[in-house]
């Protein structure tokens, strides 16, 4: 008797102290950053040559994840390809990558440093996240040896690929992520045979990892939210920004809200190829975002958040918008492209309005009420649902409202920063084939719009 009162007394302590370290909000980092790119990266160098170039990116790193700890961050976020840049070669790249083992190994790189053979980008990793009290998360290249006797094994002898690891805040080694999805361009890695479904535990929540390209996926994107019920998605990335669907703040911050998670996203700082936008999400609106275009410096951000974020409803979508009736406007349809996509689309000719665009399967309901209807902008409903193949093979079904270039409805769907109408409301639906929907709103100057909107459906 004596003995089941103590175990239970025991089990109830152990749940209280878990309980009391549980923390119900935390502080999240996100850096972007301004990469030193090499001098040459189709000109192979030794180890020796590599290690400095490493080490000038993971001084300014250090800079911000120190500032970020100082500031009350729990966990930082850096970008993929922050540490040594891109476009190389498998020849020129294997200098610059490390054997980072799998973190069931239990290892803290800064105690003990040779363990896996050299590995100083590890340690000094793993020192700045124990010596700042903070998870940091980071993107380095990971080596692993292979023969003859596997029938994938590369010529070379080796596999290469990008990996996220995140070493905790006592600087071990907490988890380590092979990207799938590679982006074009990436010939230099190879990416696993299966998709890695990478998760950790904190006293700050549940969290998951994946890289950029990963996201236009279903695995592991999807799969760490519906199968697993991560809280969090830590998301290293080198996005170039693609409009007017595929800019970073813009896509990341649906994608945290159409999941219902929260999503920490690093961005490369490099406006010459449109890499710029990284973002601190919840799935009810951004809390932090940064887009600059104009200036050659990395941003830190930071901002608080829920531990275990309220998962809205389910939006059924396609149920909503199948009982939207549709109304014949009149308007002729037209063909236009975005992004190589060619869209169905209807010209928004009147300042409030009905409006229904179907291609396939999908049809697009808008309803919406302009403040005024200038005569030198001209606004757009597309539809597209299909298979995109350009910079990678995906399916879509878009809904889209957009301001087209010009008064002239050919360049409906090009690239366009400024806009000068106001929509007093508008409500977009579309009979989508999935219940993963990702509500975007871009306003002018590249701007996200925090708490006003949603993507729940009224009564």
């Amino acid at each position: 008797m004596i003995s089941s009162q103590l175990l239970a007394y025991v089990a109830i302590l152990v749940f209280c102290t878990f309980q009391a370290h549980s923390l119900e909000t935390f502080i999240a980092a996100v850096y972007e950053h301004a990469v030193i790119l090499p001098n040459a990266t189709l000109t192979p160098v030794s180890r020796e040559e590599a290690l400095p170039l490493m080490n000038r990116n993971l001084d300014l790193l250090e800079g911000a994840i120190t500032s970020a700890a100082k500031q009350g961050a729990h966990i930082i976020v850096t970008p993929e390809d922050g540490v040594y840049g891109w476009n190389f070669s498998r020849d020129t790249l294997y200098p610059y990558l490390e054997d980072i083992p799998d973190p069931a190994v239990n290892w803290i790189p800064c105690n003990n440093p040779d363990r896996f053979g050299h590995t100083p980008v590890q340690e000094r990793l793993s020192c700045l996240a124990k010596d700042n009290s903070i998870y940091v998360v980071a993107n380095i290249g990971d080596k692993k040896p292979c023969n003859a006797s596997d029938p994938e094994c590369p010529p070379d002898g080796r596999y290469q690929y990008n990996t996220d690891v995140v070493f905790d805040a006592q600087g071990k080694l907490v988890a380590r992520y092979h990207k799938q999805n590679l982006f074009m361009g990436e010939d230099q890695f190879n990416a696993p045979k299966e998709p890695e479904v990478v998760t950790f535990n904190t006293t700050f929540g549940k969290f998951g990892i994946f890289t950029c390209f990963d996201i236009l996926f279903y695995n592991p994107a999807v799969t760490l939210v519906t199968d697993f019920q991560v809280d969090t998605i830590l998301f290293p990335t080198a996005w170039m920004n693609v409009l007017p669907h595929l800019s970073a703040i813009e896509f990341h911050s649906a994608w945290a809200m159409g999941m219902g998670v929260n999503f920490l996203a690093s961005n490369i700082h490099y406006p010459s190829m449109k890499m710029t936008g990284s973002g601190i999400y919840a799935p009810d609106s951004p809390r932090a975002f940064h887009y600059d275009m104009k200036t050659e410096e990395g941003k830190l951000l930071l901002s608080q958040l829920d531990s275990h974020p309220h998962h809205p409803a389910v939006v059924n979508w396609t149920s909503f918008a199948s009982g939207v009736k549709t109304l014949s406007t009149g308007n002729q349809e037209f063909n236009s492209t975005v992004f190589f996509d060619e869209f169905t689309f209807l010209e928004l000719t009147e300042v409030t309005g009905n409006y229904t665009v179907c291609q396939k399967a999908l049809c697009c309901h808008l309803s919406y009420k302009m403040s005024e209807k200038r005569s030198d902008e001209v606004y757009a409903l597309g539809a597209f649902d299909g298979l995109h193949t350009v910079e990678g093979s995906y399916y879509l079904q878009v809904c889209t409202l957009l301001k087209c270039r010009t008064t002239d409805l050919h360049t409906c769907g090009d690239s366009v920063e400024t806009a000068s109408t106001r929509f007093d409301t508008f409500s977009l639906s579309g009979t989508f084939g999935t219940q993963h929907v990702f509500p975007e709103v871009l306003l002018s100057e590249i701007q996200l719009a925090p708490g006003e909107f949603q993507d729940r459906l009224g009564d």
